[in-house]
């Protein structure tokens, strides 16, 4: 075909580039898509983050492609069923992956053999949301900020409440130990209720904590809030820093959410994802219901801007595990 429309030019006295022939010559895959219902798999269970980010975009998604977007909830082991099931399939642009920090970065860190590849086996489409977590102490423990609790673990043993090794409060908990240059012993649970529950209780000191699992202890007095771990304090809470500004310079530790499609999906499509979806996420109303779950909308950035942080996740996320000696469960 190319070979054919220089032979045009040529005849039409036109001097074309050998890559604009190129451009010329590749079929639009995004003139007519999506052409059949597409698929959002999440690799978490109903009611997880995940699942209330996929929703609301899938029913947007939806009313602007007159095609239904269906979510397909393949929880389990981390995230690493779901992500699979997106890393094997077809790269059409018909299943896309709402995955998140634990399947993109901390499970590459954290497993010696993944089923998929985080960076080879996906086209990255846009960042979606994030969210911080809340650096909660005892109220028993005799710190009000970060500062002091640095300056107390110098003078006494504290601990720290983990979902166990390789969790995201475990990696956390562990980011602030290396970069702070502390000390404090890891406490493995099986999840937050019975973490929170020993933290009020007295039986452990310290918790990196999602939102939603500390508000309602917070708002009770049973906990005392010392900072959250974004890199900018949170419009909905001006008088909480950071932790990076509170005594840890540098401290970031977010859950991060981003849509994905299979490695190898063709450019066109990726970039009407890219647009479609940070259009979505741009509208006032999925920020407020975004916030409504303790989560920030983030979305408008490019493929490549999320490719590029992604990788620097995984960096990152790499050199916490080595250093904690972090297992998965």
């Amino acid at each position: 075909m190319i070979r054919s429309l220089g032979a045009v030019c040529r005849s039409l006295g036109v001097v074309v580039s050998a890559a604009t022939l190129a451009a010329l010559a590749l079929p639009c895959f995004a003139a007519g898509y999506p052409e059949k219902p597409v698929r959002i798999v999440t690799p978490f269970p109903p009611t997880s983050v995940t699942d209330i980010l996929a929703r609301p975009i899938a029913a947007k998604l939806t009313e602007a492609w007159g095609q239904t977007v269906l979510v397909d909830n393949r929880s389990g082991a981390a995230g690493i069923p779901g992500a699979e099931v997106v890393a094997k399939a077809a790269p059409d642009g018909y299943t896309l992956l709402l995955g998140t920090n634990a399947t993109h970065a901390i499970n590459p860190a954290l497993y010696k053999v993944l089923p998929y590849d985080a960076v080879r086996d996906f086209a990255p489409i846009t960042l979606i949301a994030n969210s911080y977590v809340l650096l909660v102490v005892n109220p028993a423990v005799k710190a009000n900020s970060v500062s002091e609790l640095l300056a107390l673990s110098k003078k006494q043993a504290l601990n720290y409440g983990t979902a166990g090794s390789g969790s995201s409060p475990h990696l956390a908990g562990e980011l602030f130990k290396t970069m702070a240059g502390i000390d404090m012993l890891a406490v493995p649970y099986k999840g937050s209720p019975q973490i929170l529950l020993d933290l009020v209780a007295g039986r452990i000191d310290v918790y990196f904590s999602n939102a939603a699992a500390a508000l309602p202890q917070l708002k009770a007095g049973k906990l005392r809030l010392l900072a959250i771990t974004s890199a900018k304090r949170d419009a909905a809470m001006p008088d909480v820093p950071t932790v990076s500004e509170a005594g840890v310079p540098g401290y970031e530790a977010t859950s991060w959410f981003g849509m994905y499609a299979p490695a190898k999906t063709p450019r066109d499509i990726v970039s009407k994802l890219n647009a479609d979806i940070n259009r979505v996420v741009a509208q006032p109303e999925m920020h407020k219901l975004f916030a409504g779950s303790a989560l920030e909308a983030v979305g408008g950035g490019t493929p490549a801007e999320f490719a590029a942080f992604n990788r620097r996740e995984i960096e990152k996320w790499t050199k916490v595990v080595q250093v904690s000696g972090a297992t998965p469960d």
